[in-house]
């Protein structure tokens, strides 16, 4: 099993040619969302966009190793 196998995993790729995004690409967007509502709700507001988008690929990152028992 890969580490960061296709989240929306097909047999056959079909006319697009691609499988479309990774596991980790998923949890980065999952994770994102909850990252940026907490920000929004703190009064800490000095938060940049590459500050969240880095934030959602460590928790992707640790829900990857979580899987593997790695955690």
């Amino acid at each position: 099993m890969s580490d960061n196998p296709s989240a929306f995993p097909v047999s056959d790729i079909g006319v697009h040619g691609q499988f479309g995004m990774t596991l980790r690409d998923y949890f980065a967007g999952q994770a994102l969302a909850a990252i940026i509502t907490a920000t929004l709700n703190t009064k800490d507001r000095d938060v940049t966009e590459r500050t969240w988008a880095f934030g959602a690929y460590e928790c992707a990152d640790a829900m990857l190793a979580a899987r593997t028992g790695g955690a």
